[in-house]
């Protein structure tokens, strides 16, 4: 009988575990103290004493970010690093502007489910399935429609209009990261080796080595 007890209590951490995203707050809240040498999976707690109203405030996603680049594209991150108070609390949020026919790139976020709200524009956004289906899940979005895109999915927004466009994501992880596909591959440090790059997209390696001149 203890040794089922004692099963079950291992099943029921490891599913805990399996099905967690960022960790689960302890306490009311655990404002990031960004200036402790401590090293932990996050941030470490300021003193609650020592905490004021502005560790849960930022101010200027009113402002458009600058989108003069190659992409015409701009993010600009609220996670825990700008706003201490989302420290523990598992949630993020971005301002994503886009100049007309601006690109977010294909890219994943490796620990969060985006939401993607348009607050302006017209954007044409998808995600695509894990292997073998590899299928495209696409939709042409108007001011005030919403799009999810699921953890760690490949996934896009790009600006279909001839205006200035941007949006609001919310992220569920205070940290959600992220991976852009064609700067990971081409553009790792050190490079990844131009042989295995033209065997996995049935290139000529000059054309490889010319795409990871680009990155």
């Amino acid at each position: 009988m203890a040794s089922h007890v004692l099963l079950l209590a291992l099943l029921a951490l490891v599913l805990s575990q399996a099905i967690a995203s960022d960790p689960s707050p302890l306490q009311d809240f655990c404002v990031a103290d960004k200036n402790s040498p401590v090293f932990v999976n996050g941030f470490v707690c300021k003193n609650p004493n020592f905490t004021t109203p502005e560790d849960f405030f930022f101010k200027g996603l009113d402002q458009p970010g600058n989108t003069m680049n190659k992409l015409g594209f701009n993010a600009t991150l609220v996670n825990a690093m700008m706003l201490p108070g989302l420290n523990t609390l598992g949630i993020s949020l971005a301002r994503l502007d886009f100049a007309p026919y601006g690109l977010n790139p294909p890219h994943t976020h490796p620990r969060a489910t985006e939401v993607f709200t348009v607050l302006e524009g017209t954007f044409y956004v998808g995600f695509v399935m894990s292997n073998p289906d590899n299928k495209l899940f696409s939709k042409i979005l108007n001011k005030g429609d919403v799009f999810v895109f699921p953890e760690g999915l490949i996934h896009f927004q790009f600006n279909v209009g001839k205006t200035s466009a941007f949006g609001i994501s919310g992220l569920s992880s205070q940290n959600p990261d992220v991976i852009t596909i064609a700067n990971a591959v081409f553009g790792s440090n050190p490079p990844i080796s131009d042989d295995i790059l033209a065997k996995a997209f049935q290139l000529d390696k000059k054309i490889v080595d010319w795409l990871q001149t680009q990155f």
